[in-house]
Parts: structure tokens; sequence; C-alpha cells
């Protein structure tokens, strides 16, 4: 048994796709689906541990990869607890407004929200209204993060995304997820982002992960 469980309730399903890609015997952590399962997601309150959701009513801004490696670095700093049971569960969230009534209920449980932003302006409205019309009236702690930057195009577009946020007054992470080609080749590969090839690149890609756990405080109990 991990410390860590991944929850998907998206009924997207890409978290669910991407576990089975890596295999049963290979997740570094315990995984669920409960896109379905609004008990299920309530009872999340009783196991006792940290639910952090990762949601943004937009696809493809990268919050499985966030949820995915997120639980993997953790698992990673915490290791197996021997029936001591979860300490962490990740839960990936629906893309879109069609299942708003999926986050709303994610939400519920939440200790906390972590939103991906990548430095598209394009995604800006999609985190404003998550934020402002779901996360906020809830009053639930949250931290935007900013996702996929290519240090190649420069630092402009993330500057202008950091200025976005902070002039929104929304509370910004410090640590950055940039964009690896491993990060968007890991789902189809079966990989997550602690069974990537000793290298450069790939211990530069794992460290951005090991620092945003280490940021919002999911080193340990907290």
């Amino acid at each position: 048994m991990s410390n860590v469980l991944v929850v998907s309730a998206d009924p997207q399903g890409s978290a669910v796709w991407w576990a089975n890609r890596v295999g049963e015997n290979r997740l570094p952590f315990d995984f669920t689906q409960a896109h379905d399962d609004p008990d299920g997601i309530a009872k999340l309150r009783q196991l006792g541990a940290h639910v952090h959701v990762v949601a943004n009513q937009k696809g493809g801004v990268g919050k499985t990869t966030t949820t995915v490696n997120l639980a993997a670095v953790v698992h990673d700093a915490l290791g197996n607890l021997n029936g001591d049971g979860y300490r962490h569960v990740f839960v990936d969230t629906p893309g879109n407004l069609e299942h708003a009534g999926i986050l709303q209920d994610c939400l519920k449980v939440a200790d906390d929200v972590i939103v991906p932003l990548p430095p598209e302006p394009l995604t800006f409205d999609a985190a404003a209204r998550t934020i402002e019309k779901a996360i906020e009236p809830r009053g639930v702690p949250y931290k935007v993060v900013i996702n996929a930057w290519d240090p190649r195009d420069g630092r402009t577009d993330l500057e202008e995304t950091q200025a976005f946020a902070l002039a929104k007054g929304w509370p910004l992470a410090q640590a950055v997820i940039r964009r690896y080609k491993l990060h968007t080749r890991a789902s189809a590969e079966g990989t997550v982002v602690t069974q990537y090839p000793r290298n450069r690149v790939a211990l530069e890609a794992r460290e951005d992960f090991y620092r945003l756990a280490l940021e919002l405080g999911y080193g340990g109990a907290g």
C-alpha cells in the first residue's frame, strides 16, 4: 500500500489511461476512478489524508500531468507506510464546464487546490472562471502553478503570466513546471516523473515537481 492515492474524477479518463499504460505493478501510488461516484468522492474525507484537488475548467492545461507527477514525487519522498493509511490524496478533475458538478463535489472535500496555468493568454479566462466562480466562493486555499513554460521561448511569456496572476491577487507558486518532451511523452510511454531515464534533462524535469511539492508542504504529513 502506498502512502499516496490518486483519484480520477474526470470523465475524460486521462489519468485512467495513463495509469493503465504504466501498469498496476509499476504505479508508485494507489489509484482509483470516481467520476461517476459522488459518494466515493465524499468518503475521501474519511481517509484521514490531506486531499489536494487539481482544477482548471479547461482541457489541455496539464491537470493530469500535475496530478500524477506530484503524487509520484510525494510517494518517493515518503515511501511506503506498511498499512498506516494514506497521507495524501491527489484528485484530477474535469477540464470543462459540462461537469462542473463533479468539480464541486471534489472541492467539498479539498484541503487545498492546485490550479495549473500555462503561459498562454487563451488559458487565462478559464483559470479566472475556475478560481472566481468555483474555488474562492468555497474558501478553499489554493495555489496557481505556472505550467508548461518553455525556457527556449524566453522569459516574456512567463513574466506576463506571473504579472497577470499577481494582478488578480492570486497566490502564485514560486516553483514553475517547465515544458519537456519527457512530460508530453510520459503517458504514452507508461512512465511517471520518478521513472524517467537518469540523465540531465530528466533530472531537471523531476526537480520541478520536487520543488513544487516541497513548496506546497507535501513532503510530510502536512
